[in-house]
């Protein structure tokens, strides 16, 4: 068993004879680049019990070798994904089920009949590879950087592949990211952690790609610093999944999901206060700022627009043609990871980055609450538009944090307030204006406001 750390990266066929001359590529290409073919047959159940499992079983032909794999769960976030391989060389294409014993088995699988494991799809594909070579401070660092290009076949029904693999053969997996970051900086390249066999189940059943990650378990007592970065760990995996499966089918939804996760992330990260010093934050706003200039006013418009909707997966595709979504995907990994914005703080800020999340989350949302001055909008409700940024920070620690609170009624005020910023972002109306009274008056006389804004 070996761990594989690996960074997929979606390209097209122009971006991948791009590298293939990169000049980053090229002066720390090690090995040259060597082609091979690599036909694969994945196997499952009738019934799926290996994906439901996160288990890929799959035999490759690599010229006159066999492999059987097995890849067992893992993690994936934005692109980078770590899991577990067992492999095995064999004499004849057939799968040697005795392979599959409790030494790598899956627990939960324990009571399979592995004799109705079945041949489902195939992805087969060119793979042109080279090993990455460099130094990066005292540590040697080695990328087997692979341009893979060919077809996941499920019955009649077929999808391209044509994407950039970074394996990490030796160095800290922060190295996959640099080399992306950098070859990302000049060319269009899409992090995503959908796996070929993730695609030829989606063939299969299109609605067995699932968009969201794990949910995040916050606790009371855990720093800010820790809820802080696994959510945006989330948000950021989470928007990586909906851009991949928007791209694939062009549901309206997924785009207003995408529009939502990247909104959230602008709203935490702007309410850390000195916990996250804004020059520490700036280039990550500033590349969220720029998506949600163009996307979020498209949404909005769309929602009511069929016009709009229908030629939204095309602009869409346009944006994935640019070098933007990728530099933002990859760098914010980075910034991610180095918990960038824990640096140069102050004392006050480190107090607070270590603080109990209930604690500080508590004083934040009562802060936030006061400054709104909802009674205010019942008399200028035009206004409330204004308040749509302090209202995104309370709506987005609502959406994620609020069973850390020992206060009354949190599902319903996150639903109250919900309510209000939609119709804060609506145009301007007679009747919307009595909607924006009504709405501010349910919420500030709510049980969980009133506990909130007086903590």
């Amino acid at each position: 068993m070996h761990k594989e750390t690996e960074l997929k990266l979606r390209a097209s066929r122009e971006t991948l004879a791009a590298l293939r001359e990169h000049p980053l590529l090229k002066k720390r290409n090690k090995s040259g680049w060597q082609t091979r073919e690599l036909l694969n047959q994945y196997f499952d159940t009738p019934e799926r019990d290996l994906s439901a499992a996160r288990v890929a079983l799959r035999l490759r032909r690599d010229g006159d070798v066999i492999i059987q794999t097995l890849k067992c769960r893992g993690q994936s976030v934005a692109g980078l994904s770590e899991r577990n391989e067992f492999e095995w060389q064999l004499d004849k294409v057939k799968l040697d089920l005795k392979k599959l014993d409790a030494t790598c088995w899956p627990e939960q699988l324990a009571d399979l009949d592995k004799k109705t494991i079945k041949p489902l799809f195939t992805t087969d594909f060119t793979r042109e590879y080279a090993e990455i070579a460099w130094g990066r401070g005292k540590s040697k660092v080695v990328i087997e950087a692979a341009l893979d290009q060919g077809f996941v076949i499920a019955g009649k029904r077929k999808e391209e592949i044509c994407e950039l693999e970074l394996e990490l053969r030796e160095g800290a997996p922060e190295a996959l990211l640099e080399l992306a970051a950098e070859l990302a900086a000049s060319l269009p390249l899409m992090p995503c952690d959908i796996s070929k066999a993730e695609r030829g189940y989606r063939l299969l059943d299109p609605d067995s790609y699932e968009l969201g990650l794990p949910h995040t378990e916050l606790d009371a007592e855990m720093a800010v610093d820790d809820a802080y970065a696994a959510l945006a760990w989330q948000l950021l995996g989470s928007s990586q999944r909906l851009a991949e499966q928007y791209r694939h089918n062009g549901h309206w939804r997924l785009l207003q999901e995408w529009v939502l996760c990247l909104s959230e992330l602008r709203a935490l990260t702007s309410s850390l206060g000195q916990a996250a010093p804004r020059p520490t934050t700036r280039a990550l706003r500033t590349r969220l700022d720029a998506l949600l200039e163009d996307w979020r006013p498209l949404v909005q418009a769309g929602n009511d627009d069929e016009d709009i909707r229908r030629a939204a997966p095309e602009q869409f595709a346009e944006e994935l043609e640019d070098i933007r979504w990728g530099q933002f995907s990859l760098e914010t990994s980075r910034w991610l990871l180095a918990r960038s914005w824990t640096l140069d703080r102050k004392g006050r800020g480190e107090r607070q980055g270590k603080a109990q999340l209930a604690s500080w989350l508590g004083h934040l949302l009562g802060e936030e609450g006061r400054a709104l001055k909802l009674p205010l909008y019942t008399q200028r409700p035009e206004d409330l538009a204004e308040q749509l940024p302090r209202l995104e920070q309370l709506l987005a620690w609502l959406h994620h944090a609020r069973q850390v609170l020992e206060a009354p009624q949190m599902d319903r005020l996150y639903g109250d307030l919900k309510k209000l910023h939609e119709l804060a972002e609506q145009p301007l109306s007679d009747e919307l204006l009595e909607a924006r009274i009504e709405q501010a008056r349910a919420v500030d006389q709510s049980r969980g406001w009133k506990y909130l804004i007086k903590a």
